[in-house]
């Protein structure tokens, strides 16, 4: 009876998962192992008989294609810029709400609110508003004669990247503020009490308690920050759709392969690249779960 009890409970199991089951099958298992087959073909997409076998050719081409390695380049340009910005901003909004009871949940709202902005809306507010030639911050930068005339950033090979990932800090750091502000919360208040009885300062308790306590915390936002750099997309097509900016100043490995799939419809190469960002992403998620496993800190 027990047993027939158990394989039941086994097998509404298997029903409950079976949707989740079957949309991993259809929309992610099937396009990867069909990206996989792909990577190995030169496919076009509009001529199916034009597809044939070229083995290695597709992975030699990217591994050697310095339109590729420049949109990587463009977004470890970018990152480097979003990181510092939206480390800095969200941590010190973490620790102003965890030591403020005045207000915290009206701030805390205010802060989160770009992250539930659309993304389309938020980038179209900030082309005008913010870099837009006639918005109000470029009049003031006339006024003060800060610059000479209004510039259009979108026909510049220097500031696409810098100009994204300053829209891109506004818009995500409310997410990590959360995740910190969590962190500081589970920190034992007494370490703190401690700190400041022996004279530390304030600066000391930040530099000697908060920020290694919250080391799993760091890595975890480092991490998603990469894995989320490596598929930007949107942020780039919005203002230059395939072209990439001038010079390809603004292109992204994303938009890059939207680009070869799409326009150029080269479906095998684009694929190849879509594997080659997979097992990028893939080895930096391994290498952030090693770092954190297993660790213990002892306050």
């Amino acid at each position: 009876m027990k047993r027939a009890i158990g394989v039941q409970t086994r097998v509404w199991g298997y029903v409950f998962l079976l949707p989740w089951i079957i949309y991993m099958a259809l929309f992610l298992i099937y396009p990867f192992a069909t990206a996989i087959g792909n990577s190995f073909m030169s496919y076009d997409t509009l001529d199916k008989f034009r597809i044939r076998f070229t083995g290695l050719g597709n992975w030699a081409k990217v591994v050697m294609d310095p339109v590729f390695w420049q949109s990587i380049g463009n977004i470890v340009y970018n990152q480097a810029i979003f990181i510092v910005l939206t480390l800095i901003i969200s941590l010190a909004s973490a620790m102003m709400l965890s030591t403020s009871r005045k207000l915290d949940s009206v701030f805390r709202t205010v802060y989160f609110m770009p992250v539930i902005t659309s993304l389309t809306v938020g980038m179209m507010v900030y082309n005008y508003f913010i870099v837009g030639p006639d918005g109000p911050i470029q009049k003031l930068l006339l006024s003060w004669g800060w610059i000479d005339k209004p510039f259009i950033w979108t026909v510049s090979k220097t500031l696409p990247m810098p100009l994204i990932a300053l829209f891109s800090s506004w818009k995500w750091f409310g997410i990590q503020m959360v995740i910190f502000i969590g962190g500081i919360a589970s920190i034992d208040a007494s370490v703190f009490e401690a700190a400041a009885i022996d004279g530390a300062s304030a600066f000391a308790r930040v530099t000697r308690i908060t920020l290694p306590l919250l080391r799993d915390q760091l890595v975890f936002v480092l991490t998603m920050n990469v894995i989320n750099g490596m598929q930007m997309f949107t942020e780039s097509y919005m203002n230059f759709e395939t072209a990439g900016g001038v010079g390809n100043a603004a292109l992204t490995p994303v938009l890059y392969l939207y680009r070869i799939a799409f326009k150029d419809l080269d479906m095998g190469y684009a694929s190849t690249i879509g594997i080659f960002l997979a097992v990028i992403i893939f080895i930096a998620t391994h290498i952030q779960m090693k770092f954190t496993e297993g660790r213990q800190i002892n306050a």
